[in-house]
């Protein structure tokens, strides 16, 4: 062969690569990707520890996903599910396994399940750059995640050729008959509890990349698949629509804030609570837990741990890890003099458009920490109040009948609500957790009896704190919704668009303005616009736009109603406040 014609396959090659390329990651994946400054404590062997640490969650069997098949016939994990705007994780365990998805063994096989990391690393793109950022909302499409894979399964069930492929890409293609067996009263089984809960989840109108109602999903993991009769543990009745979407929390300070879940119900600021706060997470995104009733036990009448696959080191892990995460640096120009102008306005008083009152620094409660934590006001302002609707949603308690923790959970009622079940198996399983462990010498017992508990286990109280809501049907004439939400310190704000806890308002810029003037419709997206400070008007990576509401319509879950701190602000302050909001 010639050297030109060689050289000529070569530069085809490369280039059919890059097309490959550019159409499975995306045409972000061609250029270098630039980390943000999130501190001297974050490095990248944080960076890659987050990204991979096992927390306890369990999909499926890691066989089963890369044997599944997506409607094109390729498979279902190619590209490292970059469609769904997974970020691809070069040092990860395995090429095909995205930024937050581990491998883990699970009964005696690899299995697939999520971290953190999935939901909470976010990736911006600006002229064509894509910027990382640690600990960020991610901007990715789990509703459509969580369909597609319960249709991948479904298909491989349609028929017996199906399986049989199937079945001989995960066993081989000598795989018995006996083994084939197993395995399809396995994926029946799992497809069964899975349909279950996707059918009755997944609302009619899709949350969209970068939101995500996780207090229904995680309340209808444990209610619907974890507390009935085995085999399946279901109680299909259970399961309500998850219609309250909120855009992913950003992770740099949120273990050092006082409160914490957008209506702050939950105490925060110890490793404890941190473990409370996760632990329930993990329960949401495929953990396995099913409580069992056990008179036996000298403390709890319940067995949280005999099935549960919480990786509680990986969990205290990922919280140390969570602590060092610093909030990004703004990687472009800034005017310093403008700075200082925003900052004058942002210390104002919030009558005059300040945002101090709310989101400045300030000393918190001390709860058993050395770290220090800051205080999180928890205030009506007016915005959607769906989420405080969900937690008073009702459930039969199957085995939970009866549950309690001592003085920490009140016991659990035939029906009571989604939110006492979670508190209850949350807690239960840390307070046996710690017993265990022998790290219950301090606790007063009699007659097997619990009598006084020590100081540590006293703070779980407030680890799932019950909030009273009164749900109005319209804000604007009191300027309140009847729903309290958390209001965080505003540390890398810029990079966590879009804005209010549910993701109605796409810039900062927008969110100055009063609601008759912000956006009733926007894309979402990874691609960013730097002078609004959020979404660009126009996105490359996904084809969704988000339709929102306005004050008349407080509940829908997509009001862009509230928090109308800064509207009166004149265009010039509003632009200091913005570049002074850009460099916290």
């Amino acid at each position: 062969m010639s050297l030109f014609w060689g050289l000529f396959l070569l530069l085809l090659r490369n280039i059919s690569f890059l097309l490959v390329t550019c159409l499975v990651f995306g045409s972000s994946a061609l250029a270098q990707i630039v980390y943000t400054d999130q501190g001297p404590d974050w490095t990248p062997a944080h960076r890659t520890d987050f990204y991979s640490r096992d927390q306890g969650s369990r999909i499926m069997p890691l066989a089963w996903m890369r044997a599944l098949r997506q409607p094109n016939g390729t498979g279902f994990l190619d590209g490292a599910l970059a469609r769904y705007g997974y970020l691809n994780n070069p040092d990860g365990p395995e090429q095909d396994v995205p930024v937050g998805f581990t491998i883990a063994d699970f009964q005696g096989e690899p299995s697939i399940g999520m971290t953190c990391a999935a939901c909470h690393t976010r990736q911006v793109n600006v002229n064509g750059t894509p910027f990382r950022i640690d600990g960020g909302p991610g901007m990715v499409d789990f509703q459509a995640f969580l369909s597609d894979l319960g249709t991948a399964v479904g298909n491989v069930l349609e028929s017996d050729a199906a399986f049989d492929e199937f079945s001989k890409r995960v066993g081989g293609t000598n795989i018995s008959d006996i083994d084939k067996r197993e395995l399809k009263l396995a994926v029946d089984l799992w497809h069964l509890r899975f349909d279950t809960l996707i059918d009755r989840s997944l609302p009619n109108t899709p949350w969209g990349p970068g939101r995500l109602d996780a207090v229904s999903m995680i309340f209808n993991r444990l209610t619907g698949l974890d507390i009935g009769e085995p085999p399946t543990y279901l109680i299909p009745e259970n399961i309500y629509p998850a219609d309250a979407p909120t855009r992913y929390p950003f992770l740099w300070n949120a273990a050092r804030q006082d409160q914490t879940q957008w209506p702050g119900f939950a105490d925060n600021g110890n490793d404890l609570l941190g473990l409370a706060r996760n632990l329930g997470e993990v329960y949401g995104v495929f953990g396995v837990l099913h409580p069992s009733k056990n008179a036996g036990f000298a403390i709890l009448n319940r067995d949280y741990l005999g099935n549960n696959s919480a990786n509680f080191e990986g969990l205290q892990d990922l919280e140390d890890l969570i602590w060092k995460i610093g909030p990004p640096q703004w990687p472009w120009q800034l005017d310093q003099a403008l700075i200082e102008e925003g900052q004058g306005i942002f210390e104002r008083p919030s009558g005059a458009g300040g945002c101090i009152e709310c989101h400045g620094i300030r000393p918190g409660k001390n709860r058993w920490t050395i770290r220090g934590t800051w205080a999180t006001p928890v205030q009506d302002v007016g915005t959607d109040n769906r989420q405080c609707q969900i937690l008073e949603r009702k459930v039969v308690t199957g085995v939970m009948e009866g549950a309690k923790v001592p003085f920490l959970t009140d016991p659990v009622l035939l029906e009571d609500t989604s939110f006492n079940v979670l508190a209850t198996a949350v807690v239960g399983t840390i307070f046996q957790r710690i017993t265990s462990l022998g790290r219950a010498e301090d606790i007063s017992m009699s007659g097997g009896e619990v009598k006084v508990l020590p100081p540590e286990l006293e703070q779980l109280k407030g680890a799932f704190r019950n909030i009273e809501t009164t749900v109005p049907g319209v804000a604007a004439a009191t300027n309140t919704s009847g729903c309290a939400y958390e209001a965080r310190v505003l540390e890398g704000i810029w990079a966590s668009a879009p804005y209010l806890h549910n993701g109605s308002v796409p810039t900062l810029e927008a969110l100055l303005l009063p609601v008759s003037e912000r956006p009733a419709s926007f894309k979402l997206g990874p691609d960013y616009d730097i002078q609004a400070v959020g979404l660009a008007v126009e996105q490359s990576e996904f084809d969704h736009t988000l339709e929102t509401t306005d004050c008349s319509d407080v509940s829908s879950g997509n009001s862009r109603c509230g928090h109308e701190y800064g509207s009166g602000l004149s265009a010039e302050e509003r632009r200091a406040l913005l570049e002074y909001l850009k460099s916290l």
